[in-house]
């Protein structure tokens, strides 16, 4: 049995072994979080480097500056 086999296993008889309200607790979790990340993805992490650049070597001069440069 390889090791993901048995990471699987363990965590879905984990699961398996919760009470109703651990299930529910999880569930509410998992929702928040996909609620989170969809609203982080369209409000706050927009399509920036698309929008500004045409060609991929713009795009990466771009980012090399940004990543190289030293000034505050």
């Amino acid at each position: 049995m390889s090791v993901f086999s048995q990471i699987f296993h363990f965590y879905k008889e984990g699961f398996q072994s919760l009470s109703q309200n651990g299930k529910r607790l999880w569930l509410i979790i998992i929702l928040k979080l996909l609620i989170l990340f969809g609203i982080f993805k369209i409000f706050f992490f927009k399509d920036y480097l698309n929008s500004r650049f045409q060609t991929d070597q713009e795009k990466i001069e771009y980012i090399t500056d940004q990543l190289t440069n030293t000034t505050p």
